[in-house]
């Protein structure tokens, strides 16, 4: 098997284990039925994908620290048994409580586990001047189940139960995802990634050789402190528009059931992880990003006048297309500062940007439902946070030879 055929092999098991892990996207379909069917409160039918989201976060980080010293198979078998192990015992759960356990705690902890362990070892197959498009894909997995996990999920409980439906989901886990795990390693450490094809005539380009640094060296870099708020600031954008969008159609445009909404939030979303990690590897990470938060800012600033159907659609292809890009290119911008050799721990540690972002845009729209009842505050709010991010993305300059030989012999 050529360097090639298995760099390809690793990608396409990583993308298809993160449309397994993409699970975590069908709860609105659960928290509906749960609303529904079992009669639970809202509040309640959310916590269990509240812990989800905050365990993810954290077990990401665990993970890759764990997988820097261990290697990504264990983990990403420990994960994958997790996601489905804890939703086949979500089909037992007759309490919020148990479902908090099962679903919030276990099964959030699983797919923290299997995402942190796909990119690292999929960048380490690929010529570094593949790193954008390779985390574009592997991101896209995780966005784009969605798309089929949604209607899935409600043909189940319409047709079986809610209990019954997590028991299926989790065995489909278990078939695919496990398996697929065994299949994933590092390359041996004598592995040199096969260059990428040039037209005749034309130079191969060059790749800047990327510094290996350790998070405690990576903390001492002001580097790491602008990526931190741009990640959080404009996931917190995303996530709210993602997390209120059939709400926000609903109020402003008067449009009930607007939940194909949703789907096109998967669509863009995942379509925007592969443009972005394309785009990155050409014109570079942070001017990707830059071209992102302008875009972000823009309809921010515009998406209180979005009253229409067509116009409402536009705002959130291009909310989900900021979003997606952020799931691609800090990946990417976190390997080209600090090097591959601790990238697990390393974007775990940024990836905590992430999970803040989450509270963020919660808390911005309680507060602007506060005050004034409406979303107008929340998207002032959020675009006066995209200006912050265009700021810093315009400072953010790479680590200087001086500063990581000055970290080395710290």
């Amino acid at each position: 098997m050529s360097k090639l055929d298995k760099a390809m092999r690793i990608l396409l098991a990583g993308f298809c284990i993160n449309l397994c892990l993409g699970i975590l996207y069908a709860w609105s379909v659960f928290n509906k039925a749960l609303v529904t069917d079992f009669g639970w409160s809202a509040a309640d039918a959310s916590s269990p994908y509240a812990i989800a989201t905050i365990t993810f976060s954290v077990c990401l980080l665990v993970a890759g620290i764990l997988q820097d010293r261990m290697g990504p198979r264990k983990i990403l078998i420990l994960g994958t048994f997790l996601t489905g192990a804890g939703m086949i015992a979500s089909g037992f759960a007759s309490s919020v409580l148990m479902l908090n356990i099962t679903f919030g705690v276990i099964t959030g902890a699983g797919i923290g586990f299997g995402y942190a362990c796909l990119s690292p070892s999929a960048m380490k197959w690929f010529h570094p001047s593949k790193k954008g498009l390779v985390n574009g894909l592997i991101a896209a997995g995780f966005g784009l189940a969605a798309i089929y996990l949604a209607p899935l999920t409600s043909m189940l409980i319409s047709q079986l139960g809610i209990n019954t439906a997590f028991m299926i989901l989790g065995v489909g886990v278990m078939i695919i995802a496990v398996p697929l795990a065994c299949t994933i390693n590092n390359p041996p450490a004598d592995y040199v990634p096969a260059e990428p094809k040039v037209k005749a005539g034309q130079a191969p380009k060059a790749v800047k050789q990327a510094n290996d640094i350790s998070w405690k060296a990576m903390l001492k870099t002001p580097q790491f402190y602008s990526l931190w708020v741009m990640y959080a600031f404009a996931a917190s954008v995303g996530l709210m528009i993602i997390g209120n969008i059939t709400n926000i159609a609903s109020v402003q445009a008067n449009l009930p059931n607007a939940v194909y909404l949703a789907s096109i939030l998967a669509v863009f979303n995942s379509g925007g992880r592969i443009a972005a990690g394309i785009l990155s590897d050409k014109i570079g990470c942070v001017r990707t990003l830059l071209l992102a938060f302008i875009l972000q800012g823009v309809n921010m600033v515009l998406f209180a006048t979005f009253q229409s159907e067509f116009t409402l659609i536009i705002g959130t292809a291009v909310a989900a297309v900021g979003y997606g890009t952020l799931l691609a290119v800090f990946p990417s911008i976190t390997a080209e500062y600090y090097g591959l050799k601790n990238y697990g721990t390393n974007y775990g540690v940024l990836y905590t940007a992430w999970g803040i972002g989450g509270a963020i845009g919660v808390a911005v729209v309680g507060y602007s439902m506060g005050n004034g009842g409406g979303y107008g505050l929340a998207y002032t709010i959020s675009a006066a946070m995209m200006a912050v991010c265009v700021v810093l993305a315009f400072v953010t300059k790479p680590i200087t030879e001086a500063k990581v030989a000055e970290l080395k012999h710290a």
